[in-house]
């Protein structure tokens, strides 16, 4: 044992010598090539100042910016992978002729003020613009980069269209979509009325505390580019078994219950899907405007994909100027939240290899900003498609000019059985053919016993679930799982596109929620997830109100659009599985009515799906035709 312990802290040591050579070798090269700017305080509107490092290229000519702003830390000082891949993003960008700027979100490391999620307001932003286009070695063209929370800021400043803000590179960027269109996501907190417990996991990890050591105000430069090379103001919380954390109820003492900071998850645990607080932060929404040429990034097994999706097809449609609406483009890659240039010559999400999903995403994104910020006159637009999506299963990247395919067509599969569709040993099957009769497949629900999540679309949830695609037999043998199963396949079909699902459902209980999950079965029946949604009953009718159900009527439905691009081979199946719970990925519902958020004892619920010609329960499938 003493043994195994030493060559372990030996690897430890290595691994912080490998980050701290590789740090020291990349900041060489930067500040051979590039005039180095550190701890720059610039100024907000309000007397703020952020913290904000400037690297540019050493020439007398004016140059472009590419700037990300974040509430995530990097010091340069230091080791640690993340302030490497801050001064590599910097030397690349400036050995293209950009000056890259790096600046924290207001209450964030060395910048200044009370920080609130999203790195409200959204004045920050514009005046960032304007003290940059200002500077004397600016040309007055900025684009901004980033992914996950370094993006989500970046729609709701696009919608101020400052002149400045000539493009964008958003990436995995869900967390800053509120509501568009059928979606009333809140920035990933939300999904169909349920609470996405990512942010839980989230705001442990990051948020700093009211109480956290502060900077005198006034400090010079000076005394914070010495300062930062000793104190790096980031907080090392314990760890914590999330996977545990995120059983506790009430679901508002969560944090509490580890010892975590609770001051922006106090209010936002307690706001309901369309509370008035979601309209003032800084969170994009579908009556905004939108003024900034765009390239996007999402992945199918991200926690967004339909409503990031959803937010291309807003803004190409509905941006004022022509120009902007003509300038979207997308990729949609087959991997994890902000796992882009991780795809390998054999891709794995999960336990699938879904093949070579190598892009040259470097190229693309130079090529767009030598565009917008430079002025020069590229092949971007003949050489890269409006869409760029990976088709899992025939393993190959497509293009498309817009999304859904224009060669896709839906096609009802509808849900039927003998009135015994529990587990994967049942008689679900999903046919074309409506169903004649009624025979509905009922389950118990036990919010103290929930379905678990495995595997899925998901990030930032720590130990308690981890994403991608895994067998699903292993949860299909519970009995409060309904499988809905096609005939093999005779032909390959691949489908491509938003996933529409209705239910008719009934209940002994006042509210509950649905969950459905798309699968591709192979020939030795494993099965492997694709996406899912939920529903939470009581918003089955808008999420302004709030209508529960009664004892033994039936209602539809109408889940969230799924999406993926998935080729379902020959000899393969399609399925899906219907339940009431995915936790911890989704808070359970304790099927009382009450607020859910403050409670801590559930009720036993007997869930039914209906499906016949009176109740035809189905999903609709994105076929793409010949």
């Amino acid at each position: 044992m003493k043994s195994i312990a030493r060559i372990s802290v030996l690897c430890i040591i290595l691994l912080f010598s490998y980050y701290s050579l590789a740090q020291a070798d990349i900041l060489e090269k930067l500040e051979e090539i590039a005039v180095v700017d550190q701890k720059v305080m610039m100024p907000m509107r309000d007397g703020v100042r952020l913290a904000t490092d400037i690297y540019r290229p050493k020439t007398n000519e004016k140059v472009p910016i590419i700037f990300s702003r974040t509430p995530y830390n990097f010091n340069s000082w230091g080791d640690g992978e993340q302030r490497t891949r801050t001064a590599q993003r910097a030397y690349d960008a400036v050995k293209r002729g950009y000056a890259y700027v790096v600046q924290n979100e207001r209450g964030r490391y060395y910048s200044e003020g009370e920080w609130d999620i999203l790195g409200v307001p959204l004045t920050d932003g514009f005046d960032a613009f304007s003290w940059m286009k200002d500077q004397s070695w600016s040309n007055g063209k900025i684009g901004t980069i980033g992914c996950s929370s370094t993006a989500e800021w970046q729609m709701a400043v696009a919608a101020l269209d400052h002149p400045s803000h000539a493009a964008m590179v958003p990436q995995a960027y869900g967390a800053g979509v509120g509501r568009v269109g059928d979606f009333f996501e809140q920035g990933n907190w939300y999904r169909g009325g349920v609470e996405q417990m990512l942010f839980f996991s989230w705001l442990y990890a990051v948020e700093h505390d009211k109480f956290k050591p502060r900077i005198p105000a006034g400090a010079t430069q000076e005394d914070l580019i010495r300062i930062s090379r000793f104190y790096d103001l980031a907080p090392e919380n314990p760890r914590v078994d999330m996977a545990e954390a995120l059983s506790h109820l009430p679901i508002q003492d969560i944090l509490q219950n580890i010892n975590g900071k609770r001051e922006v998850f106090d209010k936002m645990v307690r706001r309901k899907p369309n509370d008035p607080d979601w309209y003032k932060g800084g969170l994009y929404h579908d009556d905004m405007g939108f003024g900034v040429p765009s390239f996007w990034f999402a992945s199918w097994y991200d926690v967004s994909i339909s409503p990031n999706l959803a937010l291309f097809n807003h803004v190409r449609n509905n941006a004022e100027d022509a120009e902007v609406r003509d300038n979207q483009y997308m990729v949609i890659a087959p991997v994890l939240h902000c796992r882009y240039t991780r795809a390998t010559e054999n891709t794995m999400v999960g336990d699938r290899n879904v093949g070579d999903a190598r892009l040259n995403y470097d190229e693309q994104i130079y090529a767009w900003f030598d565009w917008w910020l430079k002025g020069e006159t590229t092949d971007f637009k003949e050489k890269t498609p409006r869409v760029q999506y990976y088709t899992m299963g025939s393993n190959k990247w497509q293009a498309s000019e817009q999304w859904p395919p224009e060669n896709t067509e839906l096609v009802t599969y509808y849900l039927n059985s003998g009135g015994d569709a529990n587990t994967m040993y049942g008689d679900g099957e999903l046919t074309t053919a409506m169903p004649s009769k009624d025979n509905p497949d009922s389950f118990v629900y036990d919010p103290m016993n929930p379905v678990k999540s495995y595997g899925g679309n998901v990030c930032c949830t720590g130990n308690a679930v981890q994403g991608g695609a895994f067998d699903q037999r292993i949860m299909e043998t519970r009995n409060d799982i309904l499988v809905y199963t096609t005939n093999v396949l005779k032909e390959g079909v691949e489908v491509t596109g938003f996933i529409e699902s209705t239910l008719y459902v009934s209940s002994d209980v006042k509210d509950t929620d649905f969950t459905i999950k798309l699968i591709d079965v192979y020939p030795d029946g494993t099965a492997y997830n694709l996406d899912e949604t939920i529903q939470r009953a009581r918003f089955r009718e808008g999420y302004d109100k709030e209508v529960f159900m009664k004892k033994g009527d039936v209602y539809k439905i109408d889940l969230t659009p799924m999406a993926t691009s998935n080729y379902f081979k020959k000899g393969h199946r399609i399925r899906i599985e219907i339940s009431s719970s995915n936790f911890p990925r989704f808070a359970r519902n304790l099927n009382t009515g009450g607020n859910n958020y403050d409670e801590s004892e559930g009720v036993i619920a007997t869930n039914s799906i209906h499906h016949s010609k009176k109740y035809p329960s189905h999903i609709k499938l994105p076929i793409k035709q010949d």
